[in-house]
């Protein structure tokens, strides 16, 4: 047995396990006054340390919740202790992150005061020709939700995945993102179906498209989505195209969206190994 590490925080710890055990790697954690990670087999070492050192430059990546959540288990005798919501909003988004997210709670709040169709005058699409230079109206449409399952589903994407982006890659990049597929994803809504719809899901399927993609093809790995959600997400477009998907769903803000990530993760990734 050999020991690789000590780590003060345990959970710290247990991740590092956790993302170890994805690799196919077994490493196993006493706790005493730290938590120290042993590793059994000690022809692994060099690979563990070189995983570990890149686990110590972000210990918060993506793909280390993400391993958790895969091979984790509730059984180790960690005891945690709920974050105050400024350090959760500090851990996981940024202002933009925030921003959008409480302009679609006050959206959503003000239409089920006043009504879904006194919010859409002011902000859903264009809807005729005296509106069309009225500029937000092709970004607006984004922030309206039209049940709670709706903007649950919406919010939790976009603070998984937005905020992510955001800690890693920057406000900027979220920012071109979110810009661009509400405004593609509205715009082919629109062709389909006309201009009474709304939803963050067109910047939600990009941000998953994005997010994958960028994962896959970035050795680096700022950001990562599992590759089962991605294909569970493929396999829901699929569903919504045949009609045998059980909700009334936005299909073509969802595939635009999701083509646009796709599109601006492979040109990321490419200019990236341009550089390097």
């Amino acid at each position: 047995m050999l020991m690789i590490t000590s780590f003060a925080n345990p959970r710290v710890a247990q991740a590092f396990v956790d993302y170890m055990q994805t690799q196919g790697v077994i490493l196993t954690i006493q706790h005493h006054q730290q938590s120290d990670i042993w590793l059994a087999d000690e022809s692994q070492a060099e690979r563990v340390r070189a995983e570990l050192a890149r686990f110590m430059e972000n210990p918060g990546d993506p793909r280390y919740l993400a391993a958790s959540w895969q091979s984790g288990q509730t059984s180790n005798g960690l005891h945690y202790r709920g974050l105050p919501l400024r350090a959760a909003r500090q851990e996981r988004g940024g202002p933009l992150t925030v921003f959008i997210f409480a302009a679609c709670v006050l959206v959503f709040a003000l239409m089920n005061i006043i009504g879904d169709q006194a919010v859409m005058i002011w902000l859903a699409w264009p809807f005729n020709d005296a509106v069309q230079y009225e500029a937000w109206r092709y970004f607006t449409h984004a922030v309206m939700h039209f049940s709670l399952v709706h903007i649950i589903f919406n919010l939790f994407w976009w603070w998984y995945l937005g905020g992510a982006v955001e800690k890693r890659l920057g406000s900027g990049k979220l920012l071109v993102i979110t810009v661009i597929s509400a405004l593609l994803s509205g715009f082919l809504q629109f062709k389909l179906s006309g201009p009474w719809f709304g939803g963050l899901s067109g910047v939600v399927y990009a941000l998953i498209g994005y997010v994958w993609l960028r994962g896959e093809r970035d050795p680096e790995r700022p950001v990562y989505l599992p590759r089962g959600l991605a294909i569970f997400t493929g396999v829901i477009l699929i569903a919504e195209w045949f009609g045998v998907s059980a909700m009334n769903s936005a299909t073509g803000a969802h595939t635009a969206g999701l083509l646009i990530g796709l599109a601006m993760a492979l040109v990321d990734t490419m200019n990236a190994r341009k550089r390097t």
